[in-house]
């Protein structure tokens, strides 16, 4: 933290700068009530025409000092993991987050942080704390299962997992830091581990899709796996927007497939973001092999799933559709390690092979950020690349060039 206090009358706190390791400033204000020691975030310092002035933090902290009461954990004076993460899911509910996201931050409290922190006061964590737990990590020393008969022993973490973990560790703490439970958010200051491109992309090719799908598993899912392996492939949907999509949301006339819905731990919702509600162009290949399954239903209201349970009618099992998955991999002689998750992957990686802008690669993607569709460019060929190399060359003159062309 910078050294940057001003000389105050009692009772009127301090005013202070924090520079991060980016260099990004920020006011923090601190004071004391009823003995105890309060310290809050006030807002970035102002930069161009974005940020809190001088005299804007002066009253932000004022507006603090006169409404910011001190809390007491729960049990006492330490704030555990555990009371901060009740808390911190309770606000999750309040903003109405998804399922998902809700169950996410538990299983990550449950497995690493609770285990690894215990009843430490999150308060007094250090950096070294948070390294201390991805080395675990990284070792798969999992909290909880150091027995060598544990399934769980050993078994390292990845690394977009550990960015993950750590990444809802550093949520949790500025959670605390913004409600000013905490004084600084120590998860800010840790380098994560970076992901390589082979950690983060795995994909199958055209013909591997191909055996994917004849290779489906005979009996009644046999023609629902087979549209299920081609569509999740040639259109990039998710797993649960596939379980979720309507006949109402395949548009034959028009060539496009419509995702409005997302099927995520036994319910339907929305899609996974804003950008998730989308159209995606319908392949002839796709539209064909739906069509074949369109005919063959009982199910043909727009209502009705696409991909509906023959025997329900309803939703697919998750882990059932795995499970097929993993036997039709088998079967077509690929590699067992494929998740379905990387037809998607394939999508992608054969879209910017096409020359796909970016921008529309993340619209049919559904991706909220375009960080995430940029993953795909360097699958995206560079065109005339030679040519462009010759002809820089030649405007040199160069002998060389001239020899090698003679």
């Amino acid at each position: 933290m910078s050294a940057q206090k001003r000389k105050r009358s009692y009772g009127a706190g301090s005013l202070y700068v924090h520079t991060d390791a980016a260099g990004r400033e920020t006011y923090y204000g601190r004071w004391r009530r009823n003995g105890k020691q309060l310290n809050r975030c006030l807002g970035p310092k102002r930069k161009g025409k974005l940020g809190l002035t001088l005299p804007q933090a002066e009253a932000e902290l004022r507006r603090l000092i006169a409404e910011v009461k001190p809390t007491r954990s729960a049990g006492g004076d330490a704030l555990t993991i555990a009371e901060l993460g009740r808390r911190y899911i309770a606000e999750l509910e309040r903003q109405g987050r998804k399922k998902a996201t809700l169950v996410a931050v538990e299983s990550i409290l449950r497995i690493w942080l609770e285990p690894f922190l215990g009843e430490r006061d999150v308060r007094r964590l250090k950096a070294e704390d948070v390294s201390d737990l991805i080395l675990l990590m990284e070792k798969g020393d999992r909290p909880g299962a150091r027995q060598k008969g544990d399934r769980r022993y050993g078994k390292a973490v990845g690394v977009k997992s550990i960015r993950n973990y750590i990444g809802t560790l550093s949520a949790l703490l500025g959670f605390a830091e913004r409600k000013g439970w905490l004084e600084t958010n120590v998860a800010r200051r840790i380098d994560l581990p970076q992901v390589t491109r082979s950690e983060e992309i795995h994909f199958l090719e055209v013909d591997e899709v191909n055996a994917l799908v004849a290779a489906a598993q005979a009996g009644a899912y046999e023609a629902l796996d087979r549209a299920l392996y081609l569509t999740a492939a040639m259109t990039g949907l998710r797993q649960g927007e596939l379980v979720a999509l309507r006949w109402r949301d395949v548009d034959w006339p028009a060539g496009r497939v419509r995702v409005r819905q997302n099927y995520v731990l036994g319910e339907f919702g929305t899609p996974k973001s804003k950008r998730s509600t989308r159209s995606v162009p319908l392949a002839d290949a796709v539209g064909g092999e739906l069509e074949r399954l369109f005919k063959a239903s009982s199910r043909q209201g727009d209502d009705d799933l696409v991909f509906a349970d023959p025997y329900t009618g309803g939703p697919l099992d998750k882990a059932a559709i795995l499970r097929r998955y993993r036997k039709a991999l088998k079967a077509a002689q690929l590699e067992e390690a494929h998740r379905f998750h990387d037809l998607r992957h394939t999508f992608g990686t054969r879209m910017a092979a096409a020359t796909v802008p970016m921008r529309t690669l993340q619209e049919w993607m559904g991706h909220r950020d375009i960080e995430t569709t940029q993953r795909y460019a360097d699958y995206a060929p560079s065109p005339h690349e030679a040519e462009l190399v010759a002809a820089a060359f030649a405007r040199e003159g160069s002998p060389a060039l001239s020899r090698s062309t003679a």
